[in-house]
């Protein structure tokens, strides 16, 4: 398995629209393979002493942290299902993003502990 994370500064007042991009975005995501889609929108993002969640996507005011990611079976299916998005209509004319995407914190990583409660 592998997870793809990402960290979002989203304009509080973009909330449905950021909602509505990941709703379809996420639906495709799981049609192409993957386990699990999380979506978080900040309740409580504290300033850190030496870094932040904020610091790290260089939050403006006004802006919420998305904490995100997706879990997938093997990097192949999320890889083949990112080609599928990007050939997406729906994603291919998109001319802007209810974030700025320059500041989106993106990663993979391969999970060394997983507990799940029934």
């Amino acid at each position: 398995m592998v997870i793809h994370g990402y960290v979002i500064p989203v304009p509080e007042g973009k909330k449905q629209e950021y909602l509505e991009l990941a709703q379809w975005y996420d639906a495709l995501m799981i049609e192409h393979g993957a386990i699990e889609v999380f979506e978080g929108w900040e309740l409580e993002v504290p300033d850190g002493k030496a870094t932040d969640f904020r610091r790290a996507v260089a939050a403006e005011k006004g802006e919420k942290i998305v904490f995100s990611w997706i879990l997938w079976p093997d990097q192949a299916t999320a890889d083949a299902a990112h080609e599928v998005v990007h050939e997406d209509e729906r994603f291919t004319s998109l001319t802007s993003f209810p974030f700025d995407g320059k500041r989106m914190i993106v990663g993979t990583w391969s999970p060394i502990v997983a507990l799940r409660r029934d």
